[in-house]
């Protein structure tokens, strides 16, 4: 039950963040002017329009501090995927586009499911990178993860993509643990007339299987009606076959974490995916510069959904919904939107053991947030930033029966104070109130920024973010029958062992304490950027074996096949009866990112990348229990647009990882490093009304497995089509 209390609290928190946009009479600012000479801080200039772009020697971004600033300028390490490395892409797969970004692990676990999180060890599930589109949340609160596939636009709509690499829950608040991607589209009037393009491809699946197919295609139609009144339409769909799937024993060449029992990969039939997506948005300019936009769209998708609890295959028909409506006057925004998702799922491995028949998952979620911010100067050197948001869940979960609906809202503000024109001083936070925490959580950030030069700037910078438990990691309730070889002990090859899989409604919130130096700098078409970090993630939800609920002698599972006794003597390991989510002590990590890109003239375009991470050091608890990121990572890559033809080459190597996040012990493992080179070439035909491109990924047809419980990717190549119509 809600108090009224908090209600009030929520109207009121409301209220106070609107109040002081509407009776101010100064004019709103930007936290940085870009305007040459170097500005003075006494004199704050207006804001820049409110779309981020990339001018001669310049990035603008919006996510790091909630307005447009500078890249250089951000108060928190940041890359940006551009238009011009968007269209180069050799792979309409969104995880591509971000395995270039430094610091960030990306995996592809089956033909639809991929999982991105920054400056940590990702996983079937990732939880601590939140994502946005156009500042509008695309976090599964139900399962506490992101589901890519429901971005709704097309590629060609994408402005630009920002990356927050880092803890940013002090402006963004629950689940920025890890870091944002914040994907930005074209306004309808910034991308006028009509395109539509056309793919398709095969890959490679190996062992004597049939190579597989994928096509997808995608629709679009902006127009201006009048000076008032702009729209734009969009439409696409995505098909892939499945990829191929490991055989053999699950290797693992760690001994320090691996299970001396190894489990063989089970069997089950592999699925590709299809995915539909819609969108639209209409927009209104004021005279007097104020902007109203309305946007709504639908995605779908099937196909494989890896969990803890193994696969689950997600039915054709799942979709999600969003409504959104935003409303700007200068700094002031005010942002309301609604996702709908819909769907089940049944699970390929885990089946009931009363029942025989496999875990069905069936999934309701609304998600209703409203969002206020502003910015003002004052005092000729402070620019303040300010806002919250009031956010309901409603969900209906079969697997968490107990889930009802859920409350949170949170305030924060930051303050960039310009102390000289060499030095800037950022300080702020974010407090959120959950009603399913028994605590305020509170999320402070400050950064020291040393400016020698206006395109210059070292960075010291504290932070802390936090990820809120899921709805599934409180509520989870189920059984599933885990299969176990117990010849011997003279029993059967298949012993279907009850497992009872529970949620713990005791949890705390995990925190990530961060400390960073960094260094940012535009040298004419160069951008140069390096960090050193090190995180103090606390209080790490984890899904593990409870020890207290193992089986024993005392406490036989049920239909036990041999003597209560033998309990004791099966073969390297105990049996689990209940497995949850608890959370753990503490760990550190620490890690190193070295990125330069760099236009090298007017045809050729140039990144290099290094990425370092030390493994975690847990306080309390084995190092087992954590998935182990790659230590190396490099990512180098040119592209180049020569009159009618265009190309792009680029190399990406990870080191080895290990991963315990699905079933049980003997199902942890290492996947081997791997590099992949991927190309594209094409050319434009009739004035660039027409553009062809051959794309390939994988040109080594090495088998790639970026998980251990992920498919293996092999060589993909693909045709595509561009059509460009007049306006």
């Amino acid at each position: 039950m809600r108090s009224g209390l908090e209600y009030v609290c929520v109207i009121a928190l409301v209220s106070a963040i609107a109040a002081p946009a509407r009776a101010s009479q100064q004019p709103p600012v930007t936290a940085q002017p870009t305007a040459q000479p170097r500005p003075d801080p006494q004199k704050p200039e207006p804001p820049k329009p409110d779309d981020p772009q990339r001018v001669e020697g310049e990035i603008v971004v919006v996510t790091g501090s909630r307005h447009e600033e500078k890249l250089v300028n951000a108060p928190s390490t940041m890359s940006v995927i551009t238009e011009s490395q968007i269209n180069a892409a050799p792979s309409p797969n969104f995880a591509e586009l971000l395995r270039s970004v430094p610091g960030m692990n990306v995996t592809q676990v089956s033909a639809r499911d991929i999982n991105v999180t920054s400056r940590g060890s990702t996983g079937t599930l990732a939880t601590g990178q939140l994502a946005l589109l156009d500042g509008r949340s695309l976090y599964q609160d139900f399962f506490g993860f992101v589901m890519w596939d429901f971005l709704p636009v097309n590629l060609n709509e994408v402005k630009q993509v920002e990356v927050i690499r880092g803890p940013a829950s002090a402006v963004w608040g629950a689940n920025a643990l890890n870091g944002v991607v914040n994907v930005i589209t074209k306004s309808p009037r910034e991308m006028q007339g009509t395109s539509a393009v056309m793919g398709f491809g095969s890959f490679d699946r190996g062992g004597g299987d049939d190579a597989g197919s994928l096509w997808y295609v995608s629709g679009t139609h902006a127009a201006a009606i009048n000076d008032r009144w702009a729209y734009k339409l969009s439409a696409g769909g995505y098909s892939q076959d499945a990829l191929s799937r490991p055989t053999g024993v699950i290797p693992c060449t760690l001994s320090s974490v691996c299970s001396s029992t190894r489990a063989s990969y089970p069997g089950f039939l592999n699925r590709g995916t299809t995915q539909p997506k819609f969108d639209a948005r209409l927009d209104y300019d004021y005279e007097d510069g104020r902007k109203l936009s309305f946007s709504a769209g639908l995605a779908g998708t099937d196909g494989l959904m890896h969990t803890g609890i193994g696969p689950f295959d997600i039915d054709r028909g799942t979709t999600m919904a969003y409504g959104k409506a935003n409303y700007s006057k200068g700094a002031f925004r005010a942002a309301l939107f609604t996702n709908m998702l819909r769907g089940d799922a049944n699970n390929l491995l885990s089946v009931n053991p009363l029942t025989g028949r496999p875990i069905s998952f069936d999934f309701t979620t609304n998600t209703h947030d409203l969002d206020v911010s502003n910015v003002q100067s004052f005092g000729g050197r402070h620019v303040l930033s300010y806002g919250g948001n009031f956010r309901l869940n409603f969900f209906d979960l079969s697997i968490a029966p107990t889930s009802d609906d859920r409350m949170e809202f949170g305030v924060f503000a930051q303050d960039e104070i310009f102390l000289s024109d060499m030095f800037r001083w950022v300080v702020g936070g974010r407090v959120d109130r959950f009603d399913y925490i028994d605590n305020f959580v509170f999320s402070p950030r400050t950064a020291l920024l040393i400016k020698p030069h206006e395109d210059h700037t070292f960075r010291v910078s504290y932070s802390r973010a936090y990820r809120a438990p899921s709805v599934i990691n409180n509520h989870l309730n189920l059984v599933i029958a885990e299969p176990i070889d117990l010849r011997a002990l003279g029993g059967p090859a298949l012993y279907p062992l009850p497992v009872n899989i529970t949620g713990n409604t005791d949890l705390k919130e995990q925190s990530l304490d961060a400390f960073e130096v960094g260094y940012s700098a535009v040298l004419g078409r160069t951008v140069l950027s390096a960090a050193v970090y090190n995180n103090w993630v606390k209080n790490e939800i984890l899904f593990t074996q409870d020890p207290t609920g193992n089986y024993t002698a005392a406490n036989p599972p049920a239909n036990w096949p041999l003597p209560a006794s033998f309990l004791n003597f099966v073969p390297g390991r105990s049996l689990p009866g209940r497995l949850t989510y608890l959370n753990f002590g503490k760990s550190t990590q620490r890690g190193l990112e070295l990125g330069v890109n760099t236009t090298l003239n007017t045809y050729f375009d140039v990144f290099g990348n290094y990425s370092w991470q030390a493994e975690p050091d847990p306080e309390g608890f084995s190092l087992s229990e954590l998935n182990l990121p790659a230590t190396h990572r490099f990512n180098a890559g040119v592209s180049t647009n020569y009159n009618r033809f265009l190309g792009n080459l680029s190399v990406s190597y990870s080191d080895s990882a290990y991963w315990q996040d699905v079933l049980t012990a003997p199902y942890a493992g290492t996947t081997e490093a791997y590099t992949l080179v991927n190309a594209s070439v094409g050319a434009g035909w009739m004035s660039g009304r027409f553009t062809t491109t051959i794309k390939a990924t994988n040109l080594g047809n090495e088998d790639v497995q970026q998980h251990i419980f992920g498919d293996l990717i092999k060589r993909q190549i693909m045709a595509e089509l561009r059509v460009n119509f007049a306006r």
